[in-house]
């Protein structure tokens, strides 16, 4: 039989990071969060915890967190549908956990606004992971997360794939920048000289819209900067030029602040929503209010 308060506990020092950081959030000491992972793993038999600065599970101890808070959700629908049920206080039990995977983009713009929806009924706290709209159905993949945010339609084995819109992205830079390097008009020469951003080595979106325009990319000095918010930053600072979120740009767009390098050509993102078809009705509720935020703010195909 698994013990589920000792399962808690491993989910908490997972999620919080540290032996102290878990032990305020369930009320105990740090002495009985040690005694407790301890215990469970000469139960288990294997390390589940690397102790370290975070503290992180193990694959063995990973796979046991997800198995304590899918049980989680399904006590608090039991306890929705039948109060009378609930036997320990709210202080006493530990908050539901969603774990989703989410691109940097889309949690800068209309991301959090789907979370505080879901979030003002009080159900559950909304753990995000950060990774590459590309890579983040990789989580799901791999049972880390419960529901992602992702580039990819294709439904994953036993989820449900479901279209949220397009994110669009403009190439800008400050009027300074473009007049500094583009004087003569944005050609393949002048971008291999005209700095650029990158959010990591996986980033190609810079690299597809020059292959839009000079039909091949070049090679221009670029920077790395793994912010949503830098990389808007940059561009007003005349740092670099780079592909920004047309909802973080409009705004300095028109006020002046930033300029389009080509008007009129952009990069759309088709983003879905993916998660398991037989989900609780916990992580349904969530997905209404991903659903609505993301069509209210991103671009939708028209019929």
């Amino acid at each position: 039989m698994l013990d589920y308060p000792l399962l808690e506990t491993l989910a908490a020092v997972d999620r919080e990071g540290s032996v102290e950081a878990a032990a305020r959030a369930l009320h105990v000491t740090p002495s009985a969060v040690s005694q407790r992972l301890k215990l469970l793993e000469e139960r288990v038999g294997t390390v589940l915890v690397v102790r370290g600065r975070p503290c992180v599970a193990t694959p063995a101890g990973q796979q046991l967190c997800r198995h304590v808070e899918r049980v989680a959700l399904l006590e608090r629908e039991v306890e929705r549908e039948l109060p009378a049920l609930g036997t320990r206080s709210a202080r006493a039990r530990p908050a539901a956990v969603l774990r989703v995977a989410v691109n940097a983009d889309s949690l800068s713009t209309w991301f959090v606004g789907a979370v505080a929806r879901f979030a003002a009924e009080g159900e559950a706290v909304v753990d995000v992971a950060l990774d590459d709209e590309g890579h983040t159905a990789d989580w799901l993949r791999t049972g880390r997360v419960l529901a992602a945010v992702t580039a990819d339609a294709d439904p994953i084995q036993g989820c449900r794939s479901v279209a949220l819109g397009r994110m669009r992205y403009l190439a800008t830079a400050s009027p300074a920048f473009v007049a500094r390097h583009f004087g003569d008009g944005v050609t393949e020469a002048a971008l291999a000289e005209a700095p650029t951003l990158v959010f990591d080595p996986r980033d190609r979106l810079q690299r597809s819209w020059m292959r839009r325009v000079c039909r091949r990319a070049p090679e221009p000095p670029t920077h790395r900067l793994p912010s949503t918010q830098a990389f808007l930053d940059a561009s007003l600072a005349g740092l670099a030029w780079c592909m920004n979120p047309e909802l973080l740009a409009r705004p300095h767009l028109e006020a002046g602040r930033l300029v389009e390098l080509v008007p009129g050509v952009p990069i759309d993102i088709p983003l879905h929503w993916q998660h398991p078809r037989l989900a609780p009705p916990i992580l349904e509720r969530l997905t209404a209010a991903v659903t609505a935020a993301a069509r209210a703010s991103l671009r939708q195909q028209r019929r």
